[in-house]
């Protein structure tokens, strides 16, 4: 049963459903039937409108369907909902009734135009950060299309099929037996995924495009973006940001602890705080959205993914960045099948294997400490000659018995046979010969790369991607400024993003002023 403060939060949360919910559990012998009945009994309890039944066919694990109005809603979570994937079963519930953070009518539209049947099943590790995105994006869209069922794995239960699909690494979203995507995504981006894959009804397309013309557009919902949303809008200028998602990479970030003024906090928090003051401050938020391309003459014409267009005098890029690839060959091919970038959320795949770190950086010999405690062997490759971690985790790691340094290693093949790695080759730089080593899965931890692919042809970037501003966020292309971590600015923080971000607003203002 749920503890009594959590019984009290949900008991509120769920005081505003208005429609009838039934949570429908499968029969099943499995020894963990019993916990799935008292977490759903204990959400029950809180409110007058769930109620939970046993019917359907046998299962061989706990399985349940949520229903609404008395007709599947195309949800099923198959295993127990705990850890992070309650948030999913209480989303569900809610967006069910209608509740919740709903997209807007352009999204939704986009949704129920996706040619059906759509049958998609995601497997996840209760304790992966970044499977309740998945889960929960996919869950919204089953409730939203009339031909969509949507249902979570718990990986830990399904070992068979596991072995069978050949998973290492979560999310995993498949439709049958075929791999769609892995590892962390939004909805925009499942979205656009499903809609090249899948297509979508004939006639579904939009016959006027949606235009939003505004004094200021900001692509990007990071501290950057928003900061810079926030500021111009409180010069009375009519702002819309662009985003995937309001948060960014803060999403993915559990514990704060360097925001000044502000001794801990949590990503999702900070995100949830950050979309609230822009709503507050009248921003036009556009989330769940990718921009497609940009045409830039007097004014900035924003191509969106789904056919609108935004259009203002004033573009502010904040993107922020994304894991950087090693860009070898094999990579690509085993991505969820032996190359990961979260060793949180699939280091549990190699319990007792060998596994591969490259980076070694703070996150890279972060990574392989944790990695150490579960794997049986940990090698990690740094291209330079040293280490380029803090001293305190080199110290840790060098104390570890069963993890291996190597520097001056410069991967160069991820070799596998497409279902699983078996060896990482790599160049000894000061010899220039080649060496393999055997293993089950190669964890990269090699940095960040700049989101700036959308605006690459229009403004100046360096080698590695990042936009050249000047102090004042000024890019080689008048009316496009940009901020943050998708910028030459040095020092990848949160704090330094918000600033920059305030900044960037405050000189496109005065830029405008002078130009008027």
């Amino acid at each position: 049963m749920l503890d009594a403060d959590l019984h009290a939060q949900l008991t509120s949360v769920f005081s505003t459903l208005a429609g009838d919910l039934v949570l429908v559990m499968a029969p099943s012998g499995h020894g963990d039937q019993e916990a799935l009945h008292d977490l759903l009994a204990g959400v029950a309890a809180t409110s007058s409108r769930i109620t939970v039944v046993e019917a359907g066919q046998p299962s061989p694990v706990p399985r349940f369907t949520l229903v609404r109005a008395g007709a599947p809603t195309g949800v099923s979570f198959r295993g127990v909902p705990n850890g992070h994937e309650f948030t999913s079963l209480v989303l569900a519930i809610l967006n069910a009734d209608g509740k919740g953070r709903l997209p807007d009518e352009g999204i939704r539209a986009r949704v129920r135009a996706l040619r059906g049947p759509v049958r998609l099943r995601t497997f996840v590790s209760l304790e992966c950060t970044n499977c309740p995105d998945v889960v929960q994006a996919l869950n919204l869209m089953a409730l939203l299309h009339d031909d969509f069922h949507h249902e979570m794995w718990d990986g830990a239960l399904a070992q068979d099929e596991v072995g069978r699909l050949g998973i290492q690494g979560v999310p995993a979203v498949f439709a049958g037996d075929q791999l769609l995507h892995v590892g962390k995504a939004d909805l925009a981006g499942l979205l656009d995924l499903l809609e090249e894959r899948l297509g979508r009804v004939a006639g579904s397309e939009p016959t006027t495009a949606t235009v939003h013309e505004v004094d200021v557009a900001v692509v990007g919902g990071g501290p950057a973006g928003a900061a810079a949303a926030i500021y111009s809008a409180r010069k009375g200028l009519k702002v819309a940001l662009v985003a995937g998602r309001i948060g960014g990479q803060v999403q993915d970030t559990m514990g704060i602890e360097n925001l000044i003024s502000v001794p801990y906090t949590e990503g999702p928090k900070l995100a949830a705080d950050m979309r609230q003051h822009l709503v507050a401050a009248g921003v036009q938020v556009l989330d769940n959205r990718l921009v497609e391309r940009v045409d830039n003459g007097e004014r900035t014409v924003l191509h969106l993914k789904g056919g609108e267009t935004v259009v203002a005098p004033q573009v502010i890029v904040a993107t922020g960045a994304k894991w950087r690839e090693l860009g070898v060959p094999g990579e690509k091919e085993h991505i969820g099948r032996g190359v990961a970038f979260c060793p949180h959320c699939d280091g549990p795949f190699y319990k007792g294997r060998r596994v591969a770190v490259v980076g070694g950086g703070n996150s890279g010999v972060e990574a392989a400490i944790d990695l150490a405690g579960i794997c049986s062997q940990v090698t990690l490759f740094e291209f330079g000659d040293q280490l380029k971690a803090d001293a305190v985790l080199q110290r840790k790691l060098r104390s570890l018995a069963n993890v291996t340094v190597i520097t001056n290693a410069r991967t160069t093949e991820v070799v596998g046979d497409g279902a699983k790695v078996t060896t990482l080759r790599y160049e000894d730089r000061p010899t220039k010969t080649i060496h393999g080593i055997p293993l089950d899965g190669v964890f990269v931890q090699i940095g960040l790369a700049p989101n700036s692919g959308f605006v690459r042809d229009l403004v100046e970037v360096t080698k590695s991607g990042e936009i050249v501003v000047d102090g004042r966020g000024r890019t080689s292309r008048p009316g496009i400024y940009a901020a943050g971590d998708v910028t030459t600015i040095p020092f990848k923080q949160i704090i330094i993003s918000m600033g920059d971000g305030a900044k960037v607003a405050l000189a496109a203002f005065e830029d405008r002023i002078r130009a008027a």
